[in-house]
């Protein structure tokens, strides 16, 4: 099993032999979201085939100075040995920081409980930027060489770093030369500029990335544009990546990494919605009742946001259906001191609705048996994706704005060739001239709302990574990076 052995702890390994050795050259990695990659994700995620998980990000000066003890214990529960136990690895955690000393007390804090330290250098978002860090850093290279070396000198284990890219290849390949150099043994290239967020998310460029993988001699994972099991081939090959990594895509359907039951047959291997079904794509109430039954059964407790959040994202073409339900999911508030440690009977409430929305469904499935998938799933003429049967767990994806600018590189500007665009929620996982979105929160949930406030006052550098938990929405946990 990959992870930290006997055989490599007493000796620091580097590069390609710490990928090979402890990750174990994984293929597929689930990426660092805040409120949403943590420890029950990890674990339905590692079921449905992600072979290597970050933790969400966690804030380094708040973790460093332990004043506030739910901040740590909200972030890495160390306690109940769950998180960095033996089926949670191979783990990375992540931290967002502009000073070295809080990052190194952090990392040296959770060192024992993962296999690598990755250091944020892609958070988009304004509360980076006021926060000062993420990839409002990239403009101050001596600042991350020093945040990279001193993990690298003073750890026992790899430190990694996922960045965005700069809008010119030159600029990017220097900037991930930089890092190498800096002691970084695996790196995450983000194909999107630290503006391409909102209305702006763009494609990823996976020319950059591939101009990266071949500037540098450590691990590249490629991060962009993964929406279907079919991407992962596709990127690998146009990028030369090591690994593929996924956050979105991997929020609206955790079985993205695992090939569907058998290949499409011959009489419709050549429709248009074909390419994209080669994956699996489970009953979506099942991968919610999985999920919560993850939940209750850990000694790691989850906040209610998370569980909130995830349960949207996996229900959401069901719920379109069925929007009374949709609603009742909405207005069912879980207070922390609810979450009993001895079968979190406070989650039965979600329990007892998305069972009423499978029995919903199991009609509806009824009615649609002897069709194939492809007969069932008709593409989109708006995004040229196909879109499935509402019972199936699929990305989430709409057309960009018919703006022109929106659609545009970012503008440079003197100091850094890019320009700072403010707008709403970031990283998507797009192709062409689609993206996918995240979910509205429905009217009523003053619990999430509520919930995603506490989440932002906790974190002074800022909890939330590519994407804040904005008022009127489930948090929508995007890419870090």
């Amino acid at each position: 099993m990959p992870g930290v052995t006997l055989e490599t702890k007493n000796r620091k390994l580097r590069g390609y032999e710490f990928f090979e050795k402890v990750l174990g050259s994984p293929k597929f990695i689930v990426a660092p979201m805040v409120d949403q990659s943590e420890l029950a994700w990890r674990k339905l995620s590692r079921k449905y085939g992600a072979q290597l998980v970050y933790t969400p990000m966690i804030n380094a000066k708040m973790y460093a100075e332990g004043v506030r003890k739910p901040y740590r214990e909200q972030n890495f529960d160390t306690v109940h040995g769950e998180e960095g136990g033996p089926e949670d690895r191979p783990l990375i955690v992540q931290f967002c920081a502009n000073n070295p000393d809080h990052l190194l007390t952090s990392a040296k804090a959770l060192e024992p409980y993962c296999d690598a330290v990755d250091i944020n250098l892609g958070c988009p978002q304004d509360i980076a930027r006021r926060g000062h860090y993420g990839s409002f850093l990239q403009d101050e290279w001596d600042l991350i060489y020093r945040l990279i070396n001193t993990l690298h000198e003073n750890l026992s284990i790899p430190v990694t770093a996922k960045f965005r890219v700069f809008p010119t290849v030159e600029k990017t390949v220097e900037y991930a030369k930089m890092l190498e150099r800096a002691g970084a043994q695996m790196i995450t290239c983000h194909g999107r500029t630290r503006e391409q967020r909102g209305h702006r998310s763009g494609v990823a460029d996976w020319e950059k990335i591939r101009a990266v993988k071949e500037a540098v001699s450590v691990p590249v994972i490629a991060n962009g544009n993964i929406l279907f099991y079919s991407d992962v081939e596709r990127c690998l090959a146009a990028t030369g990546a090591d690994v593929v990594m996924s956050a979105e895509g991997n929020l609206y359907n955790p079985a993205i990494f695992q090939p569907g039951p058998e290949e499409p047959s011959s009489d419709t291997s050549s429709t248009p919605a074909s390419q994209y079904l080669t994956g699996s794509h489970p009953r979506n109430t099942h991968l919610a009742l999985e999920y919560l039954a993850i939940v209750k059964s850990q000694k790691t407790l989850t906040t209610p946001s998370a569980v909130k959040g995830h349960l949207f994202k996996l229900l959401r073409p069901a719920l379109g259906h069925y929007r009374d339900l949709r609603e009742r999911l909405g207005r069912v508030r879980v207070e922390r001191h609810e979450r009993d440690k001895d079968g979190g009977s406070a989650w039965d409430r979600y329990e007892e609705i998305i069972r009423e929305l499978d029995a919903r469904l199991e009609v509806d499935i009824e009615v649609a048996k002897g069709k194939s998938l492809e007969e069932l799933s008709p593409v989109d003429e708006a995004t040229g994706f196909p879109v499935l049967p509402h019972w199936l767990a699929q990305p989430y994806i709409r057309p960009l704005p018919t703006e022109p600018e929106a659609a545009l590189p970012p503008r440079e500007s003197e100091k850094s060739g890019v320009e700072v665009v403010e707008c709403a929620v970031g990283d998507s996982a797009v192709r062409g001239a689609k993206r996918a979105i995240s979910e509205e929160r429905p009217e009523g949930d003053v619990a999430g709302r509520t919930e995603a406030s506490a989440e932002s006052k906790r974190a002074k550098l800022g909890v939330d990574e590519e994407t804040s938990a904005r008022e009127g929405q489930v948090p929508s946990a995007v890419a870090v990076g």
